[in-house]
């Protein structure tokens, strides 16, 4: 995979890559086109992939009243399957999305339109991180498996959705959030409603911040005819924004009190406390939401991390109690 994919001297960075991240700065060269396609120079997708299975492990431990050292590989488990799942799924995205890329400002330097890599070996790559992913998934129980490899479906069908819905953000919520599925099953062996309640949550958040991540590119995407819902609502994104933040905030505090209502009221308020603190987070979002700041737009995207940061916080405290 070496042959044929160094990097052309003096190769264009990435435009949304994260300034002096370790791929430009420090990875072997013959690597980096590959680390790229994997998005390891913009972690971001990793955190909003991994946050939900962080979510749906910690309130099935509260809902349970047990943990395990087990738990702890879940945990682990989780961040490495999401690194290398999310490096896949964006392999595949830029695969399909090849002549779509390179028609668009921001993405026109990514690996595949710039003939950095090409289409054999980017599906070598994908295909990669896809058995290592399965390696990892295999320690868990049957239903957890099982979910895992029916996370493929959505994962294959998010890339060609910008062509056929003004909604492709749902579908990436479908994608993005499942782990919230396997995480709860992973502990609990059983696929309940909280887990679904958490998911059905996590998918409306990816719509909030997925529509931000999405203005950066409305004029382009006019221009080749690839649909969003930033270009779908334009000037009514705020309220749009905010219908998110209610409905994501409500179906979360929903899937902790069906989660958690075997524990303490004291953990019950404390869990809580974590979706107002998410809340809150979402809230500051939407009121600096400025759709014709590019920079702006690409903070607020990635501000989200700590916004799904902070349940994991909360919860991990109410488990203590």
């Amino acid at each position: 995979m070496q042959g044929g994919s160094q990097e052309p001297e003096g190769a264009p960075l990435i435009a949304d890559a994260v300034q002096d991240n370790w791929v430009d700065t420090r990875a072997p060269e013959w690597l980096r086109p590959y680390l790229r396609l994997s998005r390891f120079d913009r972690p971001i997708g990793t955190w909003l992939l991994l946050l939900p299975c962080w979510w749906a492990l910690l309130l099935a431990m509260l809902h349970s009243g047990t943990a395990s050292w087990f738990d702890a590989w879940i945990f682990i488990g989780c961040a490495i399957g999401a690194t290398l799942m999310r490096g896949a799924g964006c392999t595949w995205n830029d695969i399909t999305d090849r002549d779509f890329d390179g028609a668009v400002e921001r993405t026109r330097n990514r690996p595949i339109p710039s003939g950095q890599v090409s289409v054999k070996q980017a599906v070598v790559w994908m295909i990669l991180q896809t058995l290592v992913s399965c390696a990892v998934l295999l320690t868990f129980n049957w239903v957890a498996i099982g979910l895992g490899v029916l996370s493929l479906v959505p994962v294959l069908i998010y890339p060609f959705a910008k062509r056929f819905t003004w909604w492709p953000q749902v579908f990436l919520g479908l994608a993005f959030n499942w782990g919230a599925l396997l995480a709860w099953t992973a502990h609990t062996g059983l696929l309940e409603w909280p887990a679904l309640t958490l998911y059905a949550a996590g998918i409306v958040w990816t719509l909030f911040y997925d529509t931000i991540y999405a203005h950066q590119d409305t004029e382009d995407d006019a221009l080749i005819g690839i649909k969003s819902t930033a270009r779908l609502f334009g000037e009514s994104t705020p309220q749009w924004l905010m219908y998110f933040l209610i409905g994501s905030v409500t179906l979360f505090a929903f899937a902790i009190i069906q989660g958690a209502i075997e524990r303490s009221f004291v953990s019950l308020i404390i869990a809580l406390g974590g979706v107002w603190a998410f809340g809150w987070h979402l809230n500051w979002q939407l009121r600096r939401f400025d759709p014709d700041n590019q920079a702006g737009l690409l903070k607020l995207f990635r501000s989200n991390r700590d916004a799904g940061l902070l349940p994991v916080l909360f919860f991990a405290i109410a488990l203590l109690l």
